[in-house]
């Protein structure tokens, strides 16, 4: 009837049009013959505030309603590679790629993957250097299979010898495809984490060393687990369900679950906070290899150079997201409108006047007890010096007075790009997931929004000055021989400027 309700009114419309083309109704006008709307009434902010549940063993269940047939499911542990300390790096990684293997219910990764076929799903697992996170998406109505599948997946994996050989075989191929990538960004990520935290949690190695490899076994990834792996450190988060159905089963598959490692033992969780040192990691490397094809990529170096920020957990953290926003950046074969942030600093001062750079862009790694600002750029090795020095003037810059425009551009740029990530389900997912592990607690989309809102040039000026007080943290990779030395960076940061300091050689 509705079909026929709307063509009649199309009908009546095209009546009241005159001759001219003009119709003589104005539009806020309601159209003749059609029925009132009804629209969805949404009750305060109840409908989209996040709902928490901590079970009596620790476990927090989180969940966000949101329309669909589709659920977004997972089990968020904290552990990552920072908590290696007392172990072989890489345990981390390896867990990353044995998960969804044979558990205690499924014989191997096929029945897994098979069983979530029937309603329509797909898992996945990605660790990071604080997190692991095993999630699942599906239709809602295979929740129960779900909730049972992590937790097996989570809590009972088999970890059989020839599954733990195929991971050793895996992350090989991983270590060697990361040194030839074309793409150097994950390896300079991983120097400069090693540089700015020198041998302590976020710095220790996010890929499992080639030395490593041999050592990791079942015997030690269950020492592992079993420190880290407990319900308190754990939460289950839902995204496009309702949340008595989660806690339901939730209190079924996760409640009183032994581990196939037995109990926990949290006593041998590693507490250190990260120690920032600075410093610098060299990778001489012969890039012109990395380009195999008809128009070879011209052989670059890359560096990247941070400083210390601040953890999410601080109100810093809002001013150094803007900051990181205004810089912005790209590579130079990038096209795009003001939008794209063709405005951002690093095109306007960088790429737009040095034609010879090939990539110079801004990065915002944050920590629950530290963070890092750093800037990437690349260009040809002989062009490294003022390459260095074209990046240390921009650091020392982020502590002048923000313009009008360019503050508000980078807040309405931060603040769409997260209304508009917060659109997809497996991002809410994250989102959720990560910040009640972290806190306890969800700030919503909105909340951040008049946080960013609120941020001034002044806010801008007063967490640069305190950045540009930590030492530097360097990486560089490719043909290293015009690089400055660590001394005249952090001489150039120290500056007024930002030059480095003047060089004089009799031969060239």
């Amino acid at each position: 009837g509705q079909a026929h309700m709307i063509r009649f009114g199309i009908a009546a419309y095209r009546k009241c049009s005159s001759g001219s083309g003009y119709p003589n109704i104005s539009l806020s006008a309601p159209l003749p013959g059609i029925p009132k709307p009804v629209f969805a009434a949404v009750d305060g902010h109840e409908q989209c505030e996040t709902k928490i549940t901590t079970l009596e063993n620790g476990l927090k269940v989180a969940s966000q309603n949101k329309f669909g047939q589709f659920c977004t499911v997972g089990i968020l542990v904290n552990s990552g590679s920072r908590h290696e300390t007392k172990y072989p790096s890489g345990i981390a990684h390896f867990l990353e790629k044995l998960a969804f293997s044979s558990t205690a219910q499924y014989g191997s990764k096929d029945e897994i993957l098979l069983t979530l076929e029937k309603h329509g799903g797909i898992c996945d697992c990605q660790a990071s250097r604080d997190t692991t996170m095993y999630a699942v998406s599906a239709e809602v109505k295979g929740l129960d299979t779900v909730v049972s599948l992590l937790s097996d997946a989570v809590l009972q994996p088999r970890l059989l010898d020839e599954e733990i050989e195929m991971t050793r075989m895996a992350v090989r191929f991983e270590l060697e495809d990361l040194s030839m990538r074309p793409d150097p960004e994950p390896l300079l990520t991983e120097m400069i984490h090693a540089a700015a935290y020198r041998g302590n949690t976020v710095g220790l190695p996010r890929f499992c060393p080639v030395e490593s490899v041999e050592k990791i076994d079942k015997k030690l990834l269950h020492t592992y687990l079993q420190s880290y792996y407990c319900p308190e450190r754990m939460v289950l988060a839902g995204v496009g369900i309702e949340h008595e159905q989660l806690v339901a089963c939730a209190r079924k598959y996760l409640l009183n679950v032994k581990p196939v490692w037995g109990a926990s033992t949290p006593t041998n969780v590693d507490l250190s906070v990260a120690q920032y040192t600075g410093g610098i990691v060299r990778m001489d490397k012969d890039m012109s290899d990395v380009s195999l094809g008809p128009t070879p990529i011209p052989e670059l170096t890359h560096i990247m150079i941070g400083l210390e920020s601040c953890s999410f957990l601080e109100d810093d953290f809002i001013p150094f997201a803007v900051l990181n926003m205004m810089m912005g950046g790209g590579g130079s074969f990038s096209a795009g409108g003001p939008g794209k942030g063709m405005f951002t600093r690093l095109y306007l001062n960088v790429l737009n006047r040095h034609h010879w750079m090939y990539n110079a862009t801004s990065y915002h790694h944050s920590y629950e007890d530290t963070g890092l600002l750093c800037i990437h750029a690349s260009a040809d090795p002989r062009q490294v010096r003022e390459m260095v020095e074209i990046i240390t003037r921009e650091f020392i810059q982020m502590a002048g007075t923000a313009g009008e425009m360019e503050l508000e551009r980078a807040k309405t740029q931060l603040k769409s790009m997260l209304m508009m990530n917060l659109e997809s389900r497996p991002v809410i997912f994250e989102d959720v997931g990560r910040q009640v592990l972290a806190t306890g607690k969800r700030k919503l989309p909105h909340e951040l929004c008049d946080l960013i809102s609120n941020v001034t040039a002044s806010d801008i000026k007063r967490v640069t000055t305190k950045m540009l007080c930590s030492k530097p943290a360097v990486a560089a990779l490719g043909d290293l021989t015009e690089m400055p030395s660590y001394e005249h960076i952090q001489a150039a940061l120290s500056s007024k400027d930002g030059h480095l300091p003047r060089m004089y050689r009799l031969f060239r």
